[in-house]
C-alpha cells in the first residue's frame, strides 16, 4: 500500500527540523503569508487544466462574474446584477463600475463576453449553454446580453462555479486565445498580482496585493462569494512535496499554512502548540481510475466492465487515509456522498463480494490478449502516488500487462492530453482526484461527460449517458432530477467512463494566529494575522 508509518513520518520531521531556517525580517509576519499548496502550479491558465493548484492560483489572480457560497448559492462579484426576460431566454447582465485589470484597463462587457465564449469551450456547464445559445453580445461598456434558443436553468450556478472550470474574466486579448494552447502571461482581474519573475518551477510562486482591486460590497464570505480582501502585501507559495518537511516547516513557523495535511501526520499536528487543524472543505475528495477510451484495451466496454469485481474501494482509501473510517467513505458511485443524486442504483457492481478470479476470467472472455497498459504515475504527489500503486497492483493481479510511467505531476498534466496510441506517447489509465463540489451533479461532473473527443481526458463516447445528462438539465424539480440521477448511475455501470475508488476527507493546518479562512475551499484570501 506504500502508506508511510507514523514513526517514519516523525523521523522525517526530526530530520526536517534540522534544516536551515533563515530568520524572518522584522515586520515580515504582518505583510507576508507563506502557504504550502498541494502541488506546484505547472500551468498558469486556469482553462488549460482542471488541476486544483492552477484553479486556486486562478482565484488569486482573476475574479468571476458571480461567486458561489458554501451553501451553493450564487452572489454577484464582477457583475452588479442581471435581468431575465422572454421566459428565461434573454439574460441582460450589468458589470460593477470601477473594477480594473492588473494592467490598469477597465473591465468591460466585451471582456466578459470573450471570457464566457472561451469558458464555454471547456466547461461542461458551458458546453451545454453553448448548444442553447443564440447570441451573446456586448451592449455597451457595462452591459451584455445572452439570447437563448431555450432556457438554461442553472445559468447563475454555472457562471458562479468555483471549480472545474470557474468562469474567470480575462482581458479580451487573452480570452480570444484557444484554451487548448493556454497562455503564460497573467493579467488578472482579482485581488492578487502574479509576480512572474520570482517564479521558481517546482519551488515557489509569488503574488503581490493588487492595490486597485475593488471588492464587492456585502455578501457572505464563503467559498468564492463575498468580498475578497488581500490582507497581506505579499503571498509566497512554497512547493514542498515531502510531507514531513512541510509539517516541520509549519511547526517551526517557516510557513503559515499547509493546504492538505498528510493523514499520518494529522495526529501530530493536532497535538502541536500554535497549530490549528481544521476541515474547510466538507465535500471531500473522490478518487477515480480513469481509463483511456481511445486506446486498446479500454476502448472495449466489456474489458472495462470485466474489472468491476476487482475494485475494492477500501483498499484505495486505507492506502492514503489509514484505517480511521471517519476520514473516508466506501460504497461511492458516480455521485459522491453529500450529493442529492447519490443513490444505490446499480451499486451491487461495487458492493457485492469482491472476486479477483472472476475479474481475470471476465477479462479473457472480453478478449483481452495481454496488450500493454500504460499507467501514468506521478511520484511527487503523495495521494496520487499511493493510489496509482494500488491500482497498478490490482490490474496486474487481474492479469493485465501494466507499465508504470513514473514522472512528476507536471509531466502527467502534459501527457494526459495526448490522444495518440501508447507507442506515440499516449496512455491507458490514470488516477484522478476531484472535490465533491465538482461531481455533485451531471451538469458539472467532468468525468461523466461522454461526448467523445470533446470530453475530459480519457474521452469516452456514451450517447445514452449524454441523453440522460440533457434530460437532467430540463428536469422541472429536484425529485425529477433524482429519478434521472438513478438512471444515470445505472447507465454509468454499463458504459463505465471511470471507476469510483472512494471518497476521503482532508484537513488543512495553519498557524493559530491566522484567522478569516473561507469555508468550502483552502483559498488564502481574506486571511489575516491576529
Amino acid at each position: 500500500m506504500q502508506r508511510r508509518s507514523f514513526l517514519a513520518g516523525t523521523a522525517g520531521l526530526a530530520a526536517a527540523a534540522h534544516l536551515a531556517r533563515p530568520a524572518l525580517a522584522q515586520g515580515d509576519g504582518q505583510r507576508v503569508l507563506r502557504f504550502i499548496p498541494q502541488a506546484d502550479v505547472s500551468i498558469l491558465d486556469p482553462l488549460n487544466t482542471t488541476a486544483y493548484p492552477t484553479r486556486n492560483h486562478g482565484h488569486m489572480c482573476w475574479d468571476t462574474l458571480y461567486g458561489i457560497d458554501a451553501d451553493s448559492r450564487p452572489h454577484p462579484q464582477l457583475a452588479e446584477g442581471h435581468v431575465v426576460e422572454d421566459d428565461g431566454k434573454r439574460w441582460t447582465f450589468t458589470l460593477r463600475d470601477g473594477p480594473t485589470f492588473h494592467d490598469g484597463e477597465k473591465i468591460r462587457a466585451r471582456d466578459a463576453v470573450a471570457s464566457i465564449k472561451r469558458w464555454m469551450l471547456r466547461d461542461t456547464h458551458g458546453q451545454t449553454l453553448a448548444t442553447r445559445l443564440d447570441e451573446i453580445r456586448a451592449l455597451d461598456d457595462r452591459r451584455f446580453e445572452m439570447r437563448l434558443k431555450q432556457p438554461f436553468g442553472p445559468m447563475l450556478d454555472a457562471l458562479a462555479k468555483a471549480s472545474s472550470y470557474p468562469c474567470f474574466v480575462y482581458p479580451e486579448r487573452f480570452a480570444s486565445q484557444d484554451p487548448a494552447r493556454g497562455f503564460t502571461e497573467v493579467v488578472g482581474s482579482g485581488p492578487y498580482r502574479f509576480v512572474a519573475d520570482e517564479r521558481v518551477s517546482g519551488s515557489q510562486l509569488v503574488y503581490r496585493r493588487f492595490e486597485n482591486y475593488i471588492p464587492v460590497k456585502g455578501g457572505p464570505v464563503s467559498l468564492i462569494a463575498g468580498p475578497k480582501i488581500a490582507n497581506f502585501e505579499r503571498m509566497e507559495w512554497k512547493v514542498i512535496p515531502d510531507p514531513a518537511t512541510a509539517a516541520a516547516a509549519l511547526q517551526s513557523g517557516e510557513v503559515d499554512w499547509w493546504e492538505q495535511v498528510a493523514p499520518d501526520l494529522r495526529p501530530l499536528l493536532k497535538g502541536a502548540r500554535n497549530i490549528t487543524v481544521e476541515r474547510l472543505d466538507q465535500g471531500g475528495t473522490v478518487a477515480m481510475l480513469r481509463p483511456n477510451h481511445l486506446n486498446p484495451p479500454f476502448d472495449n466496454p466489456a474489458v472495462r466492465r470485466a474489472l468491476l469485481p476487482a475494485i475494492k474501494q477500501s483498499d484505495y482509501m486505507t492506502a492514503i487515509m489509514g484505517d480511521n473510517q471517519d476520514l473516508w467513505r466506501e460504497g461511492v458511485g458516480c455521485f459522491p456522498e453529500g450529493s442529492p443524486l447519490a443513490s444505490d442504483a446499480g451499486m451491487q457492481a461495487l458492493t457485492s463480494p469482491r472476486d479477483l478470479e472472476a475479474a481475470k476470467k471476465a477479462l479473457k472472455q472480453a478478449g483481452y490478449k495481454g496488450e500493454k497498459v500504460v499507467m501514468l504515475h506521478p511520484t511527487d504527489v503523495v495521494n496520487n502516488n499511493n493510489l496509482t500503486a494500488v491500482a497498478t497492483d490490482m490490474l496486474q493481479k487481474c492479469g493485465m500487462n501494466v507499465e508504470s510511467a513514473t514522472s512528476d505531476w507536471g509531466t502527467v498534466l502534459q501527457r494526459r492530453a495526448n490522444k495518440n496510441p501508447v507507442d506515440q506517447g499516449g496512455w491507458n489509465a490514470l488516477i484522478v482526484l476531484f472535490g465533491g463540489m465538482d461531481l455533485a451533479n451531471p451538469g458539472g461532473h467532468p468525468l461523466l461527460r461522454a461526448n467523445g473527443k470533446d470530453a475530459w481526458f480519457g474521452w469516452p463516447t456514451a450517447p445514452k449517458l449524454e441523453e440522460l445528462r440533457t434530460a437532467w438539465f430540463d428536469a422541472p424539480d429536484l425529485d425529477a432530477q433524482k429519478r434521472i440521477g438513478r438512471q444515470i448511475q445505472e447507465q454509468f455501470f454499463v458504459d463505465l467512463p471511470f471507476y469510483p475508488l472512494g471518497q476521503y476527507l482532508i484537513d488543512s493546518a495553519w498557524r493559530s494566529n491566522l484567522t478569516g479562512q473561507r469555508k468550502g475551499m483552502t483559498l488564502p484570501i481574506n486571511v489575516k494575522r491576529a
